[in-house]
């Protein structure tokens, strides 16, 4: 049971290391940055987007504990629905420094476009295993339509920001 406990906690906690190392890398230079660029009336308020991924990456987390849990721990069938978990938590992880430790508006695109595809996938291989944990990966697929609409905004409204583009 001590075991299970330190398990739970430990998939609930891991996404949020990367997006903590994330923000933490990058956060001397972001603000200025960040404010300069051209963005939407619908962005939403630098002071939602921790609060946001606390809660997303809490309930991912959990969820990523449910399927492996449900398939028996390290199994062969964990392979595929743990694999695309992680591979999509990795694109998520590296969006940040794309985007804001490299200001490279042209990666940030790329990376959050097949991030969406891998968290597709990765809701479609739950789902089977767990609907709970499939269900709690639905909060973060809405934002990440709604990270994704902004990054394509920004993308388009600020060519400057464009690697091979003159400033």
């Amino acid at each position: 049971r001590g075991r299970m406990w330190a398990y739970t906690v430990g998939f609930t906690v891991l996404p949020h290391v990367g997006g903590f190392l994330g923000w933490f890398l990058n956060r001397k230079e972001t603000s200025a940055w960040y404010e300069k660029l051209k963005k939407p009336s619908w962005c939403p308020p630098r002071k939602m987007f921790p609060v946001a991924w606390t809660v997303l990456y809490t309930g991912m987390g959990y969820a990523s504990y449910l399927v492996w849990n449900d398939l028996g721990g390290c199994s062969n069938k964990a392979i595929v629905p743990m694999g695309l978990y992680g591979a999509q938590l990795a694109l998520n992880w590296a969006w940040p420094p794309f985007f804001f430790g490299a200001r490279n508006l042209n990666m940030a695109l790329v990376d959050i476009l097949c991030l969406d595809a891998l968290a597709i996938g990765t809701l479609c291989s739950w789902y089977p295993i767990s609907r709970v944990a499939a269900l709690l990966l639905l909060p973060y697929l809405g934002w990440l339509a709604m990270a994704t609409c902004l990054t394509i905004r920004i993308w388009k409204d600020n060519p400057e920001q464009k690697p091979g583009k003159s400033n």
